[in-house]
């Protein structure tokens, strides 16, 4: 019968994650500008790629501790082999996903976008946290691959076809590419099952968005979550904390 399987999370933490970032946006819909009348969407690059990809180095580095500490036990010698696995698991998988996102990038655009990289391995972290400890080397570095590819053409996706204004690809890299993550977790672990697995993947998406759906309309109902137009215009650096990060292009 088999049971339902996510070593680290990639249901129960990213996809959870995910679902609730769905609900917010669902609610709080796209920025000024994002999208022309006639419902193009229109690129809003981010202020500062290198420490963009800073933040991504340091949670590439944390996942670590994330998927290696969710063992639990280090304290005999199987144990610890199984720790280095998923030491090299995830950091396969992750470089496996900088490639997939790049590689589509290269294809699709003639560019390397950097933004697709950080998304890239993000989404291979993702992948592989529901089953680090038991794919070999190559499996892993394959898994973050599709990872890396899927979270590219979901963040276009959810843009130009759903209209969905997600700044960073949060929705894409730790909830699509969460699901996917689940769902592959069969080929290497014969305990899981697909249907256990597509169980979990309904109850934690379904709930997580319903849930944070209700609290949000809430919390919007008194408390307006949405910046105001002019608020927009001026920078939040400048209307919430009166401090503007790049004051010399004023």
């Amino acid at each position: 019968m088999g049971i339902y399987s996510d070593y680290a999370g990639s249901g129960t933490v990213h996809l959870c994650g995910a679902a609730a970032a769905l609900a917010v946006v669902t609610v709080l819909g796209p920025r000024k500008g994002k999208y022309s009348a006639d419902g193009s969407s229109n690129a809003m690059p981010g202020s500062n790629i290198p420490m963009a990809a800073l933040g991504a180095w340091i949670l590439w580095l944390g996942w670590f501790g994330f998927n290696g500490g969710s063992e639990l036990v280090v304290s005999s010698e199987a144990s610890a082999i199984a720790v280095s696995q998923v030491f090299l698991n995830t950091n396969m998988a992750a470089a496996g996903g900088v490639v997939g996102a790049l590689l589509m990038s290269l294809i699709l655009t003639g560019k390397m976008d950097v933004t697709m990289a950080i998304n890239g391995a993000i989404a291979g972290l993702v992948a592989i946290t529901a089953g680090p400890s038991a794919p070999t080397a190559g499996a892993a570095v394959l898994i973050g691959l599709i990872g890396g590819i899927i979270v590219y053409y979901s963040i276009l996706f959810f843009e130009q076809r759903l209209k969905i204004d997600d700044p960073v690809g949060a929705i894409s890299a730790h909830g699509i590419v969460g699901i996917f993550g689940v769902m592959v977790v069969p080929f290497t672990n014969p305990d899981a099952s697909f249907l256990w697995q597509l169980y979990g993947v309904i109850a934690i998406a379904g709930f997580t968005y319903i849930a944070s759906l209700g609290v949000t309309y809430a919390i919007n109902s008194f408390m307006p979550i949405r910046a105001t137009d002019e608020e927009q215009m001026a920078g939040l650096d400048a209307t919430e904390i009166g401090v503007e990060a790049y004051p010399e292009f004023d």
